[in-house]
């Protein structure tokens, strides 16, 4: 009876997806341990959160995507109600208002909404599938501008750039014109010099400091330089676990969080780089291959803009560390300290886990 009980929880989830995700975990405990200076607390702070994560994926792949989709539309009324909650009552931290007090709990809605924007766009195409016209386009791009919106007054440009991207990635999985995506690719092109007018300072600053860091070493190019310098120094096969000098010398900046992928590519070199590389790509593939076989619309574009969204964390992050790309405060999956962006991520691979099994449940 044990046995069967057993056999009924892991049924649902996928072997080559809980392979990779447990294996980029195990990766990532290990790299924090040498960027925390050897912290026992703070590796097992983030185990804690693993092991709810990996409960509440486990509860999701147990969830059948029609229970999904009848859940999407309160899950983004709820998360844009905390959003504009967030904007009259939220918590200044550093400059910023991204929290929000509900009684004794403290959360952050912006990472809420990650999960909740893809899944109500998808609902949304679904409800429209019979006729599906370009005013549905125009809805749908509404509904995820509007979230973007407020979370980038807050500011969070990092998360809002990662929500916009999931529900562009859903307007191109519902069947967006290839036209009508090089038009609009063109206009905000366009719009990019009164973009820049709308930026805070310090946004501005990072494109600058990108551009040329050594303007400011000590100061605003501070984080991008000692970065590359860490990336650079592991050489092909690194300089070994917990034998980097760069973070255990308090040279790099934020190394747990924001800036582990540089602790991780001092210490293992270009190798390391593409093993972890590797497993993060084969994730992305393997969710691609679960929405190309998805049995609906809903089931497509949840599970298309979930894995693509997961690819877009891990390509900023990386474009980050090494230089590429702005300062934007976007952790690197599975591996960065953290546990609600690491719920978060894990409870999108119980939803890729629940249309997958649930597709071939259906298809017997």
């Amino acid at each position: 009876m044990i046995r069967r009980w057993i056999a009924n929880i892991i049924a649902p989830l996928d072997a080559p997806l809980l392979g990779l995700i447990l294996s980029l975990m195990a990766l990532g405990l290990a790299v924090l341990f040498s960027a925390s200076g050897r912290d026992v607390m703070t590796v097992a702070s983030q185990a804690r959160s693993m092991l709810i994560a990996l409960l509440g994926m486990c509860l999701l792949a147990h969830l059948p995507p029609q229970y999904l989709m009848r859940l999407a539309a309160p899950a983004y009324t709820f998360g844009l109600l905390m959003l504009i909650g967030v904007a009259l009552f939220g918590e200044v931290s550093h400059g910023a208002r991204r929290w929000l007090h509900l009684g004794p709990v403290r959360i952050q809605p912006s990472e809420f909404m990650k999960l909740a924007l893809p899944l109500a766009l998808a609902a949304w195409f679904q409800y429209r599938e019979e006729s599906l016209n370009f005013k549905d386009f125009i809805i749908a791009l509404l509904l995820f501008v509007i979230p973007v919106g407020l979370i980038a007054k807050q500011p969070d440009l990092g998360t809002a750039l990662l929500i916009a991207s999931s529900g562009c990635f859903a307007l191109f999985l519902a069947g967006l014109s290839w036209r009508v995506i090089a038009i609009a690719a063109t206009a905000g092109a366009a719009a990019l010099p009164v973009a820049w007018t709308f930026l805070h300072d310090y946004q501005r600053q990072r494109v600058l400091t990108l551009i040329n860091p050594s303007s400011d070493p000590l100061g605003a190019g501070y984080h991008i330089i000692q970065s590359t310098i860490s990336v650079g120094s592991g050489g092909l096969f690194g300089k070994g676990w917990l034998s980097g000098t760069q973070a255990h010398l308090d040279f790099l900046p934020e190394p747990k969080t924001d800036f582990i992928f540089a602790v991780f590519c001092e210490e293992f070199g270009l190798l390391g780089e593409l093993i972890l590389l590797g497993l993060l790509v084969s994730l992305v593939i393997r969710g691609l291959r679960i929405a190309g076989h998805a049995s609906s619309v809903f089931n497509r574009i949840a599970a298309g803009s979930i894995c693509l969204t997961l690819f877009t964390y891990t390509f900023v992050n990386m474009g980050m560390v090494a230089g590429i790309l702005p300062v934007v405060g976007v952790p690197l999956p599975f591996i960065s300290y953290g546990g609600t962006a690491l719920i978060t991520l894990m409870l999108g691979q119980g939803i890729l886990m629940s249309i997958c099994y649930h597709r071939t449940i259906v298809k017997r």
